[in-house]
């Protein structure tokens, strides 16, 4: 990587001092090389100029609409995410409701006498609360 950019620094740099050069021989020699060519590449030059500034107009209004689009992206990935935990929750509490023992869980009777006695106090004020 650091090889291809010194490469084409120095290929730069010498088409640089190239051009210089060529522009010092001309002026000392009085001679124009290939006007014609000269001409058409200035044309060109001015051409691609003006694209390049009617584009810079453009590219601004790039900014704010790449924004929106983001946002907009970025809101309907975020619905979509929501709507999948969601189902997957739903199928989530389906699949341990089907492993679970407690499906069919029946409460058997206590046999410790303290935790019968327990059972029926709460059982009374359970009532007591509910006819009240």
């Amino acid at each position: 990587m650091q090889f291809l950019a010194m490469f084409t620094f120095f290929i730069s740099f010498a088409g640089i001092v190239g051009l210089f050069s060529l522009k010092y021989w001309e002026e000392k020699n009085e001679r124009e090389l290939i006007p014609a060519l000269r001409k058409h590449a200035d044309a060109q030059a001015l051409e691609l100029k003006q694209l390049l500034l009617l584009y810079k107009g453009e590219m601004r209004k790039v900014g704010p609409a790449s924004i929106k689009l983001a946002r907009v992206l970025l809101h309907d990935l975020a619905l979509s995410f929501a709507a999948l935990s969601r189902a997957s929750e739903r199928q989530a509490h389906r699949l341990a409701d089907m492993v679970s023992h407690k499906r069919s869980f029946v409460p058997r009777e206590a046999k410790n006498e303290f935790l019968k006695k327990v059972g029926e106090y709460k059982n009374t004020s359970v009532e007591l609360e509910t006819s009240v």
